[in-house]
């Protein structure tokens, strides 16, 4: 047979108005990127969460542009039809348009990245038309912005007053005109999500958006179950990994107790 075409940020916005809709996963290694590739996901983001699923901490702030680039360029090995996004980390290019420039660059050439992620609207919206025109292609995000959660006051649902609603339209279109091929739209009420996507050229990803937008995206750790204390409500658990690794490790534990591990079968003359 031969093999699927490869999903680039092309083929996904010719995808927009078509009804066929986006699956977008975040991973962070190796193992679940061939997996999520073999499934058929559509994109795989390499995401700034890794900071608070893979690292333990409690906001997506301390995670470096050095751990982005490493991340990304361990899932990339994993991809042969996947469209690759890796998240521009916090403060890696809100300081000056010069610094997200050099910080892109890095993603796409030591992270193998195929596009980057950048949080903000209007006030990002140059930096997203620079790094279009130099070539790299640019995902945005708006609504709850999880690097700005200092200002927000917490993960909070955004875009429920009339001047939050402005705002994110507004957002949303200055990243399309700039060029932006995808936005993310994270945790905002779901007529503001279908009102963005019938509003913008660019694709529309949501988390926490409604049915509506053009395509949805999770993080794999939600999806899996593999943390199970936590459980937003915009999550959907496919599977309960978390509950049947901590099953497994015991009983390897008990078993290696007993003197059950290894078997005759499992050892080598």
């Amino acid at each position: 047979m031969a093999p699927e075409a490869k999903v680039t940020a092309a083929t996904l916005r010719a995808r927009k108005g078509t009804g066929e809709r986006i699956a977008v996963l975040t991973a962070y290694d190796v193992v679940f990127a061939r997996l999520c590739d073999g499934a058929g996901i559509d994109v795989v983001l390499v995401g700034d969460s890794l900071g608070m699923v893979i690292q333990g901490e409690r906001s997506t702030l301390a995670v470096t542009l050095d751990e982005m680039v490493y991340h990304s360029r361990i899932v990339a090995r994993g991809i042969t039809r996947a469209h690759l996004v890796a998240d521009m980390p916090f403060m890696s290019y809100q300081a000056s348009i010069e610094d997200g420039m050099r910080s892109a660059g890095r993603l796409m050439k030591e992270g193998n990245a195929e596009a980057v992620k950048l949080e903000g609207g209007v006030e990002v919206a140059e930096l997203c038309r620079r790094l279009v025109r130099a070539g790299i292609p640019v995902m945005g995000h708006v609504g709850l912005t999880p690097q700005s959660i200092h200002q927000l006051g917490g993960f909070k649902v955004q875009g429920r007053t009339d001047a939050q609603r402005a705002q994110i339209l507004d957002d949303a279109r200055a990243l399309s005109d700039a060029g932006a091929y995808a936005i993310v739209l994270e945790a905002i009420p779901h007529a503001l999500a279908g009102e963005i996507t019938r509003a913008v050229p660019a694709l529309t990803i949501g988390i926490g958006a409604g049915a509506d937008c053009d395509g949805q995206v999770m993080v794999m750790h939600d999806l899996l179950g593999l943390q199970p204390s936590w459980k937003p409500r915009f999550v959907r658990r496919y599977a309960e990994m978390g509950k049947a690794a901590g099953e497994a490790f015991a009983a390897y534990a008990a078993d290696v107790r007993a003197g059950k591990f290894p078997a005759a079968e499992e050892t080598y003359e």
